[in-house]
């Protein structure tokens, strides 16, 4: 699959990411012949954990303020426990993901990353999967969680999620699919 000529955001606060899915959806892209742009609240760096060490640190593209849906394509949301917590805490990045629903973009979000999909009321009517404990967030919001490995709604806009790290060579398939 190619996405060549397409620019797709990942969205993360300034630390908890799951490493591993920031950067399996990121070398997923970038193979397949797309541009991925790191999108946080500030410039500088974001700490990346594996589960609860931390692991890498990752430069910053754009900074939520300067962040606009019409310049990508497409957008992540990584998962991590602080980061998913932390991203649905700022205005701009419920903004942000609300303006990539209402455009009709697609959007893939993996494990704790879906938080902020709640904020922006966006899953109502949608089916999705999570990670777990997310499950009773995402019923409160109208949405029917199930517990599969990835799962792609071809709502308003598409909406492909995933559970957890196992998940990502579904997740890096699906996601592909919708950004193409």
């Amino acid at each position: 699959m190619a996405v060549n000529d397409k620019t797709i955001a990942f969205l993360v606060g300034p630390e908890g990411i799951e490493q591993a899915e920031l950067t399996g959806p990121w070398q997923a892209i970038t193979e397949a012949g797309g541009t991925a742009k790191l999108i946080s609240k500030d410039a500088g760096e974001v700490q990346a954990f594996n589960h609860l060490t931390p692991a890498d640190t990752f430069q910053v593209d754009v900074t939520l303020d300067q962040a606009d849906a019409s310049q990508y394509d497409g957008l992540v949301l990584p998962g991590g426990v602080a980061n998913g917590d932390q991203v649905r805490m700022f205005p701009e990045a419920v903004s942000l993901v609300k303006a990539f629903a209402d455009a009709g973009k697609p959007i893939a979000v993996i494990c704790h990353g879906g938080w902020v999909l709640v904020e922006a009321g966006v899953v109502d009517g949608r089916t999705l999967t999570s990670w777990p404990s997310l499950q009773t967030d995402y019923r409160n919001a109208g949405a029917t969680w199930v517990d599969e490995e990835v799962v792609v709604d071809d709502g308003p806009f598409t909406l492909i999620s995933s559970r957890k790290p196992d998940d990502i060579p579904a997740f890096n398939r699906e996601l592909l699919a919708a950004f193409e």
